[in-house]
Parts: structure tokens; sequence; C-alpha cells
């Protein structure tokens, strides 16, 4: 139905709301059978690239420019790599981390959609790594359910999954966080750090900067550095999204 131009997506100095009825969707090189919704990019002033891939059954998405965060939203996918005999297979909650220059092809068995995170490596300074830090990050897969979950501050109605070790190897973290109906963050929240988020279930309230929004399960948002932000889930389901940070480097970098 034509809205008259209206919509919730909203896009602002230090921040951008994207709602499902605004999405767009391109071709990539590298991607077959299927379509990339480009949430943002350095384009809009991040510093990196957050999008969601769509992929027909037997759909390919091959290796990008950099290191890449792959998370699956829905359906089945098969991941190969060089050398490996056996390929991955993924499915909803399935998340790998690939590094920059490692070959692999994602392929959906079933009609898919994965959250695809490419971000230019910053290696790490040679005098802070040691025998559990190096300076390149490894392949690594696995599947969220399977992580711990921490309460956040301490409160047990807000659970934190890290998909990254807590290394300084990684340049950026990526963890979900899942509030129980009613939980709220226990501050608004000011920082260097910018994010990319996707909802991915419930909704709830998001402040960004000086503007409160309503979001639900789908819609993106990106946060600039120094945003003003904070999040209170709403309704009688628990609210829960997939959230990206830049992180682990001095700022002067």
């Amino acid at each position: 139905m034509h809205q008259l131009g209206q919509t919730r997506s909203a896009n602002r100095r230090d921040h951008l709301l994207l709602t499902p009825d605004t999405f767009i969707r391109t071709p990539l090189p590298g991607l077959t059978r299927g379509f990339a919704i480009v949430h943002v990019s350095p384009q809009a002033g991040a510093a990196f690239t957050m999008m969601t891939v769509e992929l027909d059954a037997s759909g390919t998405l091959v290796e990008g420019p950099t290191q890449r965060l792959l998370y699956v939203l829905e359906g089945k996918l098969t991941l190969s790599e060089p050398g490996t005999k056996k390929p991955h297979k993924l499915t909803p909650g399935s998340y790998a981390y690939l590094p920059t220059g490692h070959p692999h092809t994602l392929t959906a068995t079933t009609a898919s959609r994965v959250v695809v995170i490419d971000k230019p490596f910053l290696p790490l300074d040679p005098q802070y790594t040691t025998a559990k830090i190096t300076d390149v990050p490894e392949f690594l897969i696995g599947h969220e359910q399977d992580l711990p979950a921490t309460a956040l501050n301490g409160d047990k109605d807000l659970l934190v999954r890290a998909l990254l070790p807590a290394s300084l190897t990684f340049d950026f973290a990526c963890n979900t966080m899942e509030y129980a109906p009613g939980a709220a963050l226990s501050q608004v929240e000011i920082h260097y750090m910018e994010h990319g988020l996707l909802m991915l279930q419930g909704g709830g309230i998001y402040r960004l900067g000086d503007s409160w929004y309503p979001t639900t399960s789908g819609d993106f948002i990106w946060m600039g550095p120094f945003c003003p932000q904070w999040f209170g889930a709403i309704g009688k389901k628990p609210a829960k999204y997939l959230i990206y940070k830049d992180f682990n480097r001095h700022t002067i970098a």
C-alpha cells in the first residue's frame, strides 16, 4: 500500500534508522542468485559495512575485500573453504568469522538470509602481541546458542552473548543482546565507538541523539561515535538484537 511518503526511517547526523519498508535490494560482485540490502557503509560515514544478504536456493556469496563476519538469520547453508574436505553446515544462529584474504564460498541450500559485516582490518601494534594475543585473527565458526550468556552489569534481565573472543587480536566486537519484557539499559550511553544494530525479535523504544524511536524486529540502526543511545524493551515477548562495535584499538590509529 502506498504510504504517501510516510516511514519510521530517519537519517540524522549521528544516527540512522532504517525500517524494512525503505530497504533497497542490490546486486554485488561475488553474489549469485541473491541480493544485498546494504544497511550502512562508508558512504554514510561508517567505518564498516553491514548488510543483509538474501539468497535463493543454490545462491552463493564468495570472499570479499575485507575481514568478514557472517550471522545466519534464516535458512540452511554451507560454508566451504579451499582444502577443507567437508563444508560447514549453517543454520539460524550460526556464525563465522573470516579473516582478510581467507577464501570461502557461502552456498544456500534453501532460501536464506544472512547478516554480513565487512570491515578493513586495523592491525594491532606489535608491542601488544603476546603468546595469547596474535597480530592476525584466525577463522572461527560457532552457534550463538552454544555461547555462554552474561548478565550485563549484573542485570539478569539483559543477557549478552559475544560472538568473538575477548582478545585484542580482534579489532571489533559483535554480540547478541536479549532483553526480558520491560528490561532497559541502566544508563544513556555516550562513547567513541560506533554501532551497527539489527533487531532480531521483539521491540521497544530506542533513544538516538535527542530523538526517541519505536523499533521492532527487522529494523536496522547505525549509531555514530558519541551518539547518545538508550534502549528499553516493550511488549510481552523478549527483545533481541545483533550489535557490532569497533573495539580494542587506540582512537588515534
